[in-house]
Formats: C-alpha cells, structure tokens, sequence
C-alpha cells in the first residue's frame, strides 16, 4: 500500500503542505499565462465557501462563473460522480449509456421540447456554440446575426459570434457572415430582418447578457425576435450558458415571466451550471428541423456525453427539484436586490438582474478595486466590467450569507478609488 501512495504523490506532486506564495510561484512557472496570476491558490471547499492555501475562508459568490450550482463538495452530487465513475467511467460516442439517455431525457422535458427535438452533448459552453454556428452553416444562408456586448465564447466559432474586439482582433480573420445589431434595439432588429430577411441564417441571442454587464434584453424583444425568425425561416438560437439550470429562478431564463413570457426557440445552449463543477455542455434542438441539422459525421465529440458528466447533470437537477432551489433562487434574489438597492450607497447607479445572476453597477470605474477589498473581508465577487460587480452564487445560498456581502457593500468608502 505505501508503495502505490508514493506512486500517487509522485504523480500529482502533492507530497506536501505548502503556501499561496509558493503554489503561486509554481503556477507561474508551469501554467500558461493566458488568465493572468490567480488571486489565491485555492484547496478545498465546503456549501458556498471555500479555503486557500494559507487557510483562509472566503464566501463563493462567483461560484466559479455560475457553475457551481449545488456550491461545493455537495454529497449527492459527490456521492453521483463517484459511483457512476466507480461503475462506467467513459465508453466512447460509439456506445451509448443510461446516464446520457436520461439526462437527455431530462433537458427535453425541462425545456418543454415538442416531438423531434433531440440534444447534442459538448463539454463546455464554447463548444455548445460551436455547433450552433454549424447548425447556421447546414441551413444553407449566409448571415448569422449576433448582438453588441454578445458574450458566446472563445473557440474559432464561438468567438466569431463575440462581440469584445479585444478577443475577437488576435484571431482575425474569423468566420464570416456574422452581423452585430445593437444591444436591444427593436428598431435595428427589424431593419435586419427587412432586407435579405430569408438569407438569415440564425439569430443567436443571450436573455441575460452576463460578461457584459448582467443586461438582461428588454421586454418584448424576445417575442419580436421569435416573430421576424419564424416569418424569414431563420433559427432562434438563445445561449444560456450561463443563465439557464435555475440560475434566475426558472429553469431556462426565456421561461421566465419577465425575460421571455413563454417563447420557444430552435436552439438552447446550455453548460455551466448543468454539471454543478462537472465538465459538461448541451445544445437542445427544438423540433425535427433543428434537430436533424447535423447528421452523421458531421459532428463530434471525445467527452461529450461522458457518463460521468451525465450522472453529475442528473444529480444537480434532482437536487435543485427535491430542495426547491428554483422558488429559493427568485426569493433570494428578489429580496437580496431590493436589500442592495435600499442601502441608498451613493457610489451604487444600480442592481440589476433576475434570480441570483446580479449586477451591482457602480458609478465609478473602480469595480475592481471593489473586488479586491471584498476579497480581503473574505467574500468572492466578479468585476466583470470596469464599473459592475457579478454576483452569481451557489444556489444554495442563504440570506444570512447574502447579507454579509450587503454588509460589506455598505461600508465600502463613498470615495472609493479617488479617496488619499
């Protein structure tokens, strides 16, 4: 036995204890630096917190980007993975298992899928839109039409559909065909459509825009969106990557009331939060023209639909249905906005947001300076742009923990980034 424990610590180089500072040191000299250097060395987690190297605790509020749905280290999705790896870890897409039947069994219903609809499964967000882009090309037009601050992802694919130039100028020359319409603008949305309507390709939208800024699309938008698809024969692709799986109260956003008011789109994308930390995407086609887009060998995947994966997306479902998360996600976040937005800080312009996907937007460019010092006092927060901090926590998150970063906002300096 101490034989195979050496092997294993010769193999993870974990023989020992060490500090943030050193694992930070190792990581600079072994890790590519295309994130820029971690802001803490990470080591274990327990519900919605987490622990550094150095032993300090801090309250997950970013959930790593919406993921970690169930919060960390939960017994059934922990007790899920481990016996479906005990069991059947990973066969190929040349078999099939239970766990990715099921699971895609589970998405249809839960996206209230008509007959035909079938699902794809990826391994991350990026992946799942991938395909949508070619699910685009397999129509045969030429235009596929995206939005301003768009957000879809940084493979060749993806990235052509995302909007930041700062991600996109690199990798130029992209995909072509994409257009960029103006961020809720009903107007250019039907200027778009007036001419060459029937050589759109796809309309690929975010309910909830989260990298830019949690900017949710104005009311209606969605139904003209649905509206001008269908009458040109175009595919309404939503990605809701990161506000689907609860994630703002109803299982998918464009389900929501205030969000969609009941459309149905050709195309979902959905990844983050489904595995609850598990590697896992998904790409719900609405219908037997969608769903039959792709054929045989003209897509793929190694880990997509890895059982695995598949049991972990089951597990984070049944507990969200057994513990009632949806109805505690639109409480929380309703009563957590309005506790934001009636602390009356003047260096807050607003909170925005539906179910626990949050923006707080500032007044100032100083958000990351906000991050950092929340970092300190031992909370989690995303600056997602120069004047927004992201709340995106575990579901699960109680509305004691809310309040303790409500607390901190309130004593964050009125004068912060210009006080001396």
């Amino acid at each position: 036995m101490s034989s195979e424990l050496d092997a294993r610590d010769d193999a993870t180089t974990l023989t020992a204890p060490d500090s943030g500072a050193h694992w930070s040191q190792r990581y600079s000299a072994a890790v590519m630096d295309t994130f820029g250097s971690p802001q803490r060395v990470l080591v274990r987690g327990e519900g919605p917190y987490v622990w550094d190297a150095d032993g300090n605790r801090y309250l997950d509020l970013l959930a790593g980007i919406a993921v970690n749905a169930l919060g960390h280290a939960h017994p059934t999705l922990t007790a899920a993975i481990s016996a479906q790896l005990g069991t059947l870890g990973h066969v190929s897409n040349f078999f099939a298992t239970p766990t990715q039947v099921a699971l895609a069994e589970r998405l249809l219903a839960l996206a209230e899928a008509p007959a035909g609809s079938r699902v794809f499964f990826a391994n991350s967000g990026t992946e799942a839109n991938e395909a949508v882009v070619k699910m685009a090309r397999r129509t045969g037009r030429r235009r596929v039409l995206a939005l301003e601050g768009s957000f879809h992802g940084r493979t060749m694919g993806a990235l052509a559909l995302t909007h930041k130039p700062a991600y996109r100028e690199p990798f130029e020359p992209l995909p072509g065909g994409v257009e960029f319409l103006p961020f809720g603008d009903t107007d250019a949305l039907e200027a778009a459509f007036a001419q060459d309507g029937e050589d759109v390709a796809a309309l690929v939208l975010e309910p909830v825009q989260g990298e830019a800024g949690v900017r949710a699309l104005p009311p209606g938008y969605l139904a003209l969106a649905r509206r001008l698809t269908a009458e040109s024969g175009a595919l309404l692709a939503l990605d809701e990557v990161q506000s689907g799986m609860g994630r703002t109260g109803a299982w998918l956003a464009h389900q929501h009331p205030r969000l969609g008011g009941g459309i149905r789109p050709d195309v979902v994308t959905l990844a983050k939060g489904l595995g609850g930390g598990f590697p896992i995407g998904a790409v719900v086609a609405y219908g037997e023209h969608a769903a039959t887009l792709l054929g045989r060998g003209q897509h793929g995947t190694t880990f997509g639909g890895n059982p695995v994966a598949a049991a972990a997306g089951l597990a984070t479902i049944g507990v969200i249905e057994r513990d009632g998360l949806l109805a505690h996600v639109r409480a929380l976040g309703d009563q957590w906005r309005a506790d934001l937005t009636a602390l009356g800080h003047p260096l807050v312009r607003e909170v925005r947001g539906e179910g626990l996907l949050i923006a707080v937007e500032l007044t100032a460019p100083v958000a990351a300076e906000a991050a950092s010092r929340a970092l300190e006092e031992g909370i989690i927060v995303n600056p997602c742009a120069p004047s927004v901090l992201r709340l995106a926590p575990p579901l699960i998150l109680t509305a004691e923990q809310a309040g303790q970063f409500t607390a901190f906002l309130s004593r964050l300096p009125h004068d912060l980034g210009t006080e001396a």
